[in-house]
């Protein structure tokens, strides 16, 4: 009978905190924490023209990334240590806590260091990069422009498709084929004759 009852207001923490199975949760969390918040802080940031939100958001982004590139090498071994997930969403909340500012101190400690000690080979590295690909669009522009043209095609048909099955248009016999439609009371004068 409890279930009927009033929820307690602690049973999402429970949800999040519980080890067992809850990595979907967890996850979920962690991607609603790390990402869905900051687009929409950093929309905010933009649209107030605020240079210290904006910076905020920056110092923010520059820890995520680096923490996702680190993360794309370790996630096939760390996932399998129990309580990752729960680890990984504590330290998103602490990037982004102005009390603890984690995203400030994880710049000033190692990113700023780092490509400080590193900017001219980063540059020459992102220079060769962009060079390539600019080279590399403009050698097949002719299959980017397929592609779009697929791509509309079928975004297109699938809308159609959507629509229709959201909202579906009464048939119509195709007349042309049939010739006109009879009457009632043609049909009677026919069977006079």
């Amino acid at each position: 009978m409890a279930f009927y009852g009033p929820m307690p207001s602690d049973v999402g923490l429970r949800l999040l905190l519980y080890p067992i199975g809850s990595n979907i949760v967890v996850r979920t969390a962690c991607c609603t924490i790390g990402i869905a918040l900051p687009v929409y802080s950093t929309f905010k940031a933009i649209e107030r023209k605020d240079p210290d939100e904006q910076q905020k958001c920056l110092l923010y982004w520059a820890a995520y990334g680096s923490f996702s590139i680190a993360e794309l090498f370790s996630d096939k071994l760390l996932y399998w240590f129990p309580l990752y997930y729960h680890l990984k969403f504590a330290f998103l909340v602490w990037l982004q806590l102005p009390s603890a500012n984690g995203a400030r101190q994880i710049y000033m400690a190692h990113l700023r260091p780092f490509f400080s000690r590193h900017q001219a080979r980063l540059d020459q590295i992102i220079g060769f990069f962009y060079s390539e690909m600019a080279r590399f669009v403009s050698a097949h522009q002719a299959e980017f422009q397929f592609a779009k043209k697929l791509v509309l095609n079928v975004l297109t048909a699938a809308h159609q498709m959507v629509r229709d099955i959201l909202h579906p248009m009464p048939r119509t016999a195709n007349r042309a084929i049939g010739g006109p439609p009879r009457h009632a009371q043609d049909s009677n004068s026919e069977s006079e004759e």
